[in-house]
């Protein structure tokens, strides 16, 4: 199952994305679940009524599949490619950050560049999705909080995220980062180590790597986050990028205004977003 969430007609929706087609929420469905957090967070993916007649995904916006998620954790220098290439060491724990739902568009919207920095890197990554409230979640049962997974754009601001040891300023700024183009449900993807990572910069492969080569698997990255905070229905895990990002390329590669940027997962599909100068 594909979870979508969008916009049409000026209104916000949410549904199932079957071939090329949307079908939506029921309005009597949306009256008790008015988005997709709030649907599973009482309701399991499956019990979603949708209409039966769907519209064709070509004609609605989409949105950042969970919009208004509690919380967003971001796990850093979690490839051993992406270690070395920055010089350090890997971690004894998981590096964990976090960036704000405002920071985070769906796929095919622009992103925007921000006026103050000339140094906007891109990140591919697989997001995990909660799917059932937890805590003190052992590394074993992780699958079985895991509603399903996502392509996920850390997109960052390098030099603010410079100004200090922590990574806060350079992951928040509004409009920088997606995630889509949906959520292929875990039933569907049981075992996203096997997939493959790309992320492709105006046609040109910058990162590749295969998922099993996570330094910290995404069920010891879900243990560690569950025994510091309680892990609920839509919460998102982006789970670290590989070797490739802009600034250790030499020279640096950044993203600028008429560039676009491709995150692509098999077994999920790409999240594609174009870049624009912000106002």
């Amino acid at each position: 199952m594909r979870l979508v969430s969008f916009e049409i007609d000026g209104r916000r929706n949410y549904g199932i994305v079957r071939e090329d087609r949307v079908h939506e929420a029921t309005s009597a469905f949306r009256a008790s679940y008015p988005d997709l957090r709030s649907a599973l967070t009482e309701r399991n993916a499956a019990e979603i009524e949708v209409e039966p007649k769907g519209r064709d995904l070509a004609d609605v916006i989409l949105l950042s599949p969970i919009p208004n998620p509690d919380k967003i954790i971001c796990v850093g220098l979690n490839y051993a490619n992406h270690i070395k290439e920055t010089g350090r060491e890997k971690p004894k724990y998981p590096s964990i950050f976090t960036r704000y739902p405002s920071s985070v568009l769906g796929s095919g919207v622009p992103l925007l560049k921000p006026a103050c920095s000339d140094e906007f890197d891109y990140e591919g990554e697989l997001a995990v999705i909660i799917g059932k409230a937890g805590r003190n979640i052992r590394a074993s049962q992780a699958k079985d909080y895991i509603l399903g997974y996502s392509c996920f754009n850390d997109g960052t601001i390098r030099d603010f995220q410079r100004h200090t040891t922590q990574f806060w300023s350079g992951k928040s700024f509004d409009d920088t980062g997606s995630m889509g183009p949906w959520i292929v449900t875990a039933d569907q993807l049981p075992n996203p180590e096997n997939e493959h990572l790309r992320t492709i910069l105006n046609g040109r492969e910058v990162q590749t790597t295969p998922i099993a080569d996570l330094a910290f698997s995404i069920g010891e990255i879900i243990e560690y986050v569950s025994t510091v905070t309680r892990l609920l229905p839509g919460d998102v895990i982006a789970t670290g990028t590989p070797g490739g990002v802009g600034r250790f390329r030499m020279p640096p590669l950044y993203m600028f205004e008429g560039d676009r940027i491709d995150v692509e997962i098999t077994g999920i599909g790409m999240l594609s977003n174009p870049i624009a100068a912000a106002n």
